[in-house]
């Protein structure tokens, strides 16, 4: 009994490190709350986790690195020639590239997801919570998010700060409180972080992330880039968990200025339909990758840290659905983008490097999703998830170890909003995904392996499966008491694709500047 009070005190003060003055969001009440519950959880489960404490030493470090808005073709090892991404290219050269990764199409629930490994059907948190409706005329009112939490379960940070790891958000969170809770969150620049670097990487290097920090400011990548490099140079003797959540290459478009020229050079040698200052943002974001690598490698650490890289939902085609302003990156063979359920919006790229364990240059065409990461980083972390832990995911431990065997009839996916695309719902079996509008309930059932970029409906021809498909979507739906648009009273078939005054304002401050330029701006 004396080693459970213990253990019990141990896993309060590290959950209690991460209470008020880091997420000043969240009440006194809830903390209470969460912490309550957190701690009746840590008891049913005191047996199983203090052989992990005792052990967690050995447990190997976690480099995650999400994207913001990065498209599924936007990577050179993903076959893009235009955007010049050679850090992330050796991640994947050194690791496992997954080509059927999935998550939500937009950023707060695919966020919610990899923290949770909860599906969003679920959690009730689907969609951005501060954008309401902006189209008051459209045929259908999409459901508010219901929720606010993981649902009886518990954070990825939870898992590991209880097991022994040091957690730290670096960036964009984008999320309801709740699921921050067990990381100590910095989203502001540390004064002391070049001086720590500095004594335990060297003059030079912190000379030169101190350079990158202050050359791209864009986006915040410059200091998101030292503040994960502090964290990760503080924390060397210990395991740790390094989340960097970026706010590129998400628009407004901003990178520095010598990278802008550059891409605008090269696109007037190979024009492409991916606007220059949204390649400039990507290999920004790659220069941070590589200076992260790079602090693995001085550190002796990169035979001992999984990197996952990851992007929170798919590319930008275009900031507004209608033709409205400069193109942003190119997506095919994709069909949609972000914001909608075809593969442009819920494929994206995924990388894992864990050296020892993952084949170098292996590539994994399995379907994934975002859900699966908390039971996979507690299964490297050396604890896979106790019974009582809800979750929507399975551990890709088998896939990347590349044994035994892993099996997941389906994927299911939950949008009933108007973002890029129309309300809808989707499952994925096998080579065979069927998409229902969650406004007017047409179907849409497409093989992926033969028809990628979706343009072959198969309903009419596959009835029996498109039925089967949909019976199962429905099934899911319901399981998880996820909610359905409603009809709009003031549905207007005229105005139904016109957005609200507070849309239109928006659309003004995120349209990036025109690409191509005038044909006199190209001949000189």
């Amino acid at each position: 009994m004396r080693n459970h009070k213990t253990l019990l005190s141990g896993l309060l003060a590290a959950l209690a490190s991460t209470g008020p003055t880091q997420l000043p969001e969240i009440s006194a009440n809830r903390i209470r709350c969460h912490l309550s519950n957190w701690l009746v959880r840590a008891a049913m489960g005191l047996v199983a986790f203090a052989p992990s404490l005792a052990s967690s030493k050995d447990a190997p470090n976690i480099v995650f690195i999400l994207a913001d808005d990065l498209g599924w073709t936007d990577l050179g090892c993903s076959g893009n020639r235009y955007i010049e991404t050679p850090a992330i290219d050796r991640l994947a050269a050194e690791g496992m590239r997954f080509t059927n990764a999935y998550t939500a199409p937009v950023c707060t629930p695919s966020r919610g997801m990899i923290l949770s490994g909860q599906s969003p059907a679920r959690t009730g948190v689907y969609k951005v919570p501060f954008m309401p409706n902006d189209r008051p005329w459209a045929k259908v009112i999409p459901p508010e998010n219901w929720g606010d939490h993981p649902v009886e379960g518990t954070t990825l940070g939870q898992w590991l700060t209880g097991i022994g790891y040091a957690s730290e958000l670096v960036g964009k969170t984008h999320v309801p409180p709740a699921y921050l809770q067990g990381m100590r969150v910095i989203s502001t620049q540390r004064p002391e972080s070049n001086a720590r670097i500095a004594k335990i990487l060297g003059d030079e290097f912190s000379a030169r992330v101190n350079r990158f920090a202050d050359a791209n400011s864009g986006k915040l990548v410059g200091a998101l880039t030292q503040q994960a490099i502090f964290f990760i140079a503080e924390n060397k003797d210990r395991p740790f968990f390094c989340y960097i959540g970026h706010y590129a290459p998400h628009v407004p478009l901003e990178a520095r200025d010598e990278l802008k020229r550059k891409y605008e050079d090269k696109w007037r040698r190979f024009p492409v339909a991916i606007h220059p200052h949204y390649a400039a943002m990507c290999e920004a974001l790659d220069e941070s990758v590589g200076l992260l690598i790079e602090t693995l490698d001085r550190l002796h650490l990169t035979d001992h840290t999984v990197v996952v890289f990851f992007s929170d939902n798919g590319g930008v085609e275009r900031v507004f659905n209608d033709g409205h302003g400069a193109e942003i990156t190119d997506l095919t063979p994709l069909r949609g983008e972000k914001g909608g359920l075809y593969e442009g919006g819920i494929r994206v790229p995924m990388i894992v490097r864990w050296p020892g364990q993952v084949k170098p240059g292996s590539i994994c065409d399995t379907p994934v999703i975002s859900t699966d990461f908390l039971p996979t980083i507690a299964e490297i972390a050396g604890k896979q998830l106790t019974p009582d832990i809800i979750t929507d995911g399975t551990s890709l431990v088998p896939l990347l170890k590349g044994t035994g065997i892993w099996e997941r009839a389906r994927l299911f996916f939950y949008f009933p909003d108007y973002h890029h695309d129309f309300p809808a719902m989707a499952v994925r079996e096998g080579r065979y995904k069927l998409i229902e509008s969650s406004e007017d309930g047409h179907r849409e059932l497409y093989d992926l392996v033969a028809d990628i970029g979706e343009r072959q409906n198969l309903v009419s021809k596959m009835a029996t499966k498109a039925s089967d498909l949909a019976k199962e979507l429905s099934r899911w739906r319901e399981s998880l008491e996820a909610r359905l648009p409603t009809p709009n009273p003031h549905f207007d078939p005229q105005k139904q694709d016109l957005l609200d005054p507070h849309g239109e304002a928006i659309r003004r401050e995120y349209l990036p500047i025109p690409w191509p330029p005038s044909p006199e701006a190209v001949a000189r």
